[in-house]
Order: structure tokens, then C-alpha cells, then sequence
């Protein structure tokens, strides 16, 4: 056995389970602090949504789930199953869909939980409040949490921690589009993280932001129901053909401005007067918990500096951040992660030193810059993935599935493309795996 260490993790969702699953195989002492009271995270459904449903008050109450009601999953569960732990379909299952719905989803990751035993580390009901460096020398970290039924019964307790790894998520913090007149215009307005079911967009005139999954299939769900559907994208025609029942459904470009009497106008110059606005423009990180003196910056779609997207080089190895990519088959990638922070943790796998860790982001930095790219596109793995992937299975000494690259994300996606709309039903995936599985 190597070093164990104190370690909390925040959050019980896939990648607090993997990470805390993962220490816990290291040796290390494990507590995991969960806001809510079942595990699952963002796959944990919520009927209830916010206040202010585009996200924006800072004030509002944060319901911590986007899930929409009818929401499957846009990844085979075949590319969702962990490395020793398939996502089976099983006997006598309610949902036994290749594409399954959110609710399998969610009993995947608690059987999980309960048979790698690992209900007994969590807290649920437990919000983290801070996390903050205290001795430098010791590495020592303070995790204060507050549990109660509301803000006039909370109870507060700071505890200290050797090691903190983040894991709560990165789909609660709505990121909105800016355009002029967006405060004032007197509509409905909504994030996505706040769309549940189809019903309230009846017989309205709806403009919907984004081309994203859910984008994708908000629009298919919404268009049998409203009057017009008017899709705001950056790249019109896009996916248009693998919407081909959406008869009401007319792509511009982005929105220009809106207007105090209702009406919408877009870039290419066209205008509608219409009743909703449904923002499926993505998410923010967000960590209001993290005090690390700005050793830790999160700018929107941006956390660093990240030695691979895991260390923060100058607090290494004692913070870390498992689950931040995107683009990317998650599941996969998360594991991984979480085995690298484990067995750096207990000394079977060593980092860089500081300065090697630092040069290492800033050249990251710099190739995104020679291709045009801002820091937004940091975490965004999709053309890396393979090479990404092969180099933390190496980290940790873990041996991967024959031609486990041939399940991509760009592979996932252009099969995707291929198969239309309807691509969770009409995909045969597993003749397509048994085709890989069989080719030289």
C-alpha cells in the first residue's frame, strides 16, 4: 500500500462516485459531501425549476438538476458503462433501451454506489460552503458544510482535509446569450436548465437559442405543440435535415435584438413577434465554495490553471478536479481521471514538478491561441480525446478495452448524423460494436 490521506470530495454524482470508488481502493480515508439526498448529481430529476427561470438572479433558490422530463441519453449506454462496471441492460428492467431515459440512468449510478459499498462515505443533505487552504506546510484544507431543512435551522461544521477533489458538477449555472434589449423585453424567458415539458410552449410562438443536444431535442419535442418555432443559430441549415417533422420550425441567425413590444429581430434581418425565448445556450462553471486566493481562476467556460485539466500546479496534488471536460465520452474520461488522482495520491503515480506542470498549461494556452481559440475552448476535448485518454490510462496503469477509440465522441457524433433524428431507435449499436470487435 502506498500514503493514505484524508481526503474529501465534493459532490455524489458519476464523477464524486468514480473519484471517492477510486481513493478508496488507494487506502485513502474518504468523505464525500453531497448537497442532496440521493446520489446522482445532474441525472438526479427535479420536477421543480428555479424562480427565475433563466438563471440569472443570484439570489434565486438553485435547483442543482437540468434534466428535462423526457430526456434520454444521447450516448449509447455501452459508452456510458465504467471500465468494470458495465451499463447492462437488465432482466426484467423498466428501460431496457440502448439509449436509455434519465431514470435508468440514475439506478446505473446507485447500484453502483451500493455495491462498491459506497453510501456509507457520503453525507447527504450536506452543502459545502468553503474549502480553503489553510497551512501551506501541512497541507491542510478546512471543508465547511451546512446541513439543515432551511436557512433559519442550518448547522454549520468546518472540518480539515489533507486532499479536496471537486466533483459537483458543471450543468446548474445557466450561461445566457447576450443580446440588446434582453432585459427589457417583456416575454417569456427561459434557460434550458429550467425546461421540463413541452406543455407550456402550446400554441406559442417560441425562439430557441442554440444547436447543442439539448437544443435538439427540446426543438422536436416543443414544434408538434407551439404555433412557430424560430431557432437562432450560429450556422443556419445546420441539422435542419435531421429535423425534418418539425414542419414549424424556421432557422436564422442569431439574435440581434429584441424589442419592448415583443418582437425578436436576427442578424440576417428577419423578424418575428414572438411569445418565448428559450435560451439552450450551455453552462458556467461554477465553484463559489473554492477560496484559493487566486491561485484558482473560473472565468465561465475556463478553470485554471489545470495541469491536464485535474492539478492546479502549485496546490498538486492536494486539490484537484475530476469531470470538468466536455466533448468527449464522460463517463470514460471521469474514471480515468479519478484513477489518476488516486494513485498520485497514495505515490503510485508521480507529477511533474511545479514548473513542468505550469509550462505545460501555458503551452496548452498558446496552441489555442495560434488556432483562433480563446480559453473557453480549454476543456473541450473532441479531436484530443483519443490522445487524452490513452495518456491517463497510462498515468495509472490501466489497461483499456480492445479498440475502445473506435467509441469516440467524433465517431459517436457522425454516427449520429447519419442515423437523423430518430438515431436512438433506428442505431443498431451493438451490430456496429460487433462489426469493430470483428474487423482486423
Amino acid at each position: 500500500m502506498g500514503e493514505s490521506y484524508n481526503v474529501a470530495v465534493i459532490g455524489a454524482g458519476t464523477s464524486g462516485l468514480l473519484t471517492a470508488r477510486e481513493l478508496q481502493r488507494e487506502g485513502h480515508r474518504v468523505t464525500v459531501f453531497e448537497k442532496a439526498h440521493k446520489v446522482g448529481g445532474t441525472w438526479l430529476y427535479n420536477s421543480r425549476v428555479e424562480s427565475d427561470l433563466l438563471g440569472v438572479d443570484p439570489n434565486r433558490e438553485i435547483v442543482h438538476s437540468s434534466l428535462y422530463r423526457s430526456l434520454r441519453t444521447n450516448l449509447p449506454r455501452q459508452a456510458m458503462s465504467f471500465l468494470d462496471y458495465p451499463f447492462l441492460k437488465k432482466q426484467g428492467g423498466d428501460d431496457r433501451r440502448t439509449f436509455p431515459g434519465h431514470e435508468e440512468v440514475l439506478r446505473f449510478l446507485q447500484d453502483f454506489a451500493r455495491d462498491f459499498g459506497l453510501m456509507e462515505l457520503i453525507r447527504f443533505r450536506h452543502e459545502v460552503v468553503r474549502v480553503e487552504l489553510v497551512d501551506e506546510l501541512t497541507h491542510e484544507w478546512v471543508v465547511e458544510s451546512r446541513t439543515g431543512e432551511n436557512e433559519s435551522r442550518w448547522e454549520s461544521k468546518e472540518e480539515v482535509f489533507e486532499a479536496v477533489v471537486i466533483c459537483n458538477g458543471n450543468n446548474t449555472e445557466p450561461k445566457v446569450a447576450e443580446f440588446p434589449g434582453r432585459e427589457t423585453w417583456p416575454g417569456l424567458q427561459m434557460h434550458s436548465h429550467s425546461y421540463r415539458i413541452p406543455e407550456l410552449f402550446e400554441n406559442k410562438i417560441v425562439v430557441l437559442i442554440g444547436s447543442g443536444p439539448s437544443a435538439f431535442d427540446i426543438v422536436r419535442e416543443i414544434s408538434p405543440l407551439a404555433k412557430q418555432v424560430h431557432q437562432a443559430i450560429r450556422s443556419p441549415g445546420f441539422l435542419l435535415n435531421n429535423l425534418q417533422n418539425c414542419d414549424n420550425l424556421c432557422q436564422h441567425s442569431m439574435i440581434k435584438c429584441a424589442h419592448k413590444d415583443g418582437k425578436v429581430e436576427f442578424q440576417d434581418g428577419s423578424v418575428v413577434d414572438a411569445d418565448a425565448i428559450i435560451h439552450c445556450t450551455g453552462y458556467k462553471y461554477h465553484y463559489p465554495f473554492l477560496k484559493s486566493n487566486g491561485v484558482v481562476t473560473v472565468d465561465g467556460d475556463h478553470v485554471g490553471p489545470l495541469y491536464k485539466h485535474v492539478f492546479p500546479p502549485s496546490l498538486a496534488p492536494w486539490l484537484s478536479f475530476v469531470g470538468l471536460n466536455c466533448r468527449a465520452v464522460l463517463f470514460r474520461v471521469m474514471e480515468l481521471q479519478a484513477k489518476w488522482v488516486a494513485k498520485v495520491l497514495s505515490g503510485k503515480a508521480e507529477l511533474p514538478s511545479q514548473e513542468a506542470m505550469a509550462c505545460s498549461v501555458e503551452k496548452l494556452y498558446s496552441e489555442l491561441e495560434k488556432t483562433g481559440r480563446s480559453k473557453q475552448y480549454t476543456h473541450r476535448l473532441q479531436n484530443g480525446e483519443v490522445e487524452y485518454v490513452s495518456w491517463l490510462a497510462a498515468q495509472s496503469d490501466t489497461r483499456l478495452p480492445r479498440r475502445w477509440e473506435e467509441i469516440s465522441y467524433n465517431t459517436l457524433a457522425k454516427r449520429v448524423l447519419y442515423y437523423g433524428e430518430n438515431y436512438r431507435d433506428t442505431w443498431d449499436v451493438e451490430k456496429w460494436i460487433q462489426e469493430i470487435d470483428s474487423s482486423d
